[in-house]
């Protein structure tokens, strides 16, 4: 008997011509920045920034900013994903998790080192440089870990992993019987990668640019978590759950 063939999920807006774009600006922006342009912005912001930040404004954007962190979010979307697994007996819960901590590990890390930017409180902490060498890209002759601002894994990380949280969440309430909102998954789509966006810039952690990037990026890996058929994909027989089934069919 033939196969039934496998079909990418929709994802909005459709068509490729979207993922084209946000890879393009990503690229044009990098070539700025290389170019030794939109500094001006860049310092801009990150100077008002220092300027207008109160104590009680500055922990409040820390706190804040911890909904961006890699490692936790990674932890509990793989607990989400073994929990949902158990609840319908099937691997393909887990596999969302798997595939987005493989795609964050091999762009967003990678890009960090190879354009070696550092962020803006480098002139006020180690490494202590001059301002103006807090800007430019491509300072491989810094230590790596002085020089990772470009673009922001807050933001790519916050739109990857709560994009993935989404996706587990309808077939999880539907284990208790009950659907997801839409307004519930968009909150936890939008919201956090937002905070995010706004706390690591506030916060003097990254240059708006690294910001921007780091949402072109995160925008452009979520779009290929989504269009994979998770439902669809061929497993071996012998995995629980290889069958194909309808967990994320009416999902996000």
């Amino acid at each position: 008997m033939a196969r039934e063939a496998v079909r990418l999920r929709p994802v909005r807006p459709a068509g490729w011509w979207y993922d084209g774009l946000l890879l393009a600006a990503l690229v044009g922006l990098t070539v700025a920045l290389a170019a030794d342009q939109l500094f001006g912005i860049d310092r801009a912001v990150a100077d008002w920034a220092e300027g207008h930040r109160p104590a009680v404004a500055y922990w409040v954007a820390r706190v804040l900013n911890l909904l961006g962190q890699g490692t936790p979010l990674t932890l509990i979307a793989a607990g989400l994903g073994v929990l949902v697994a158990v609840r319908v007996r099937s691997v393909r819960p887990v596999l969302p998790p798997v595939v987005a901590f493989a795609l964050t590990y091999l762009t967003i890390g990678p890009l960090k080192v190879w354009t070696a930017r550092p962020a803006p409180s480098a002139s006020i902490k180690e490494p202590f440089l001059p301002p103006d060498q807090t800007l430019p890209l491509f300072q491989q002759d810094l230590p790596v870990r002085f020089a990772q601002s470009y673009p922001s894994g807050h933001v790519a990380n916050a739109i990857v992993w709560y994009g993935v949280l989404a996706l587990l969440l309808a077939p999880l309430l539907r284990t208790y019987g009950r659907t997801v909102p839409p307004r519930l998954v968009l909150a936890v789509r939008v919201l956090p990668p937002l905070i995010v966006l706004c706390t690591t810039t506030y916060l003097g952690w990254h240059w708006l640019t690294d910001s921007v990037a780091g949402l072109l990026l995160g925008l452009l890996l979520d779009r290929l978590l989504h269009r994979v058929p998770w439902d669809d994909v061929p497993l071996p027989a012998r995995l629980p759950g290889s069958a194909r089934t309808r967990l994320f069919t009416s999902g996000p």
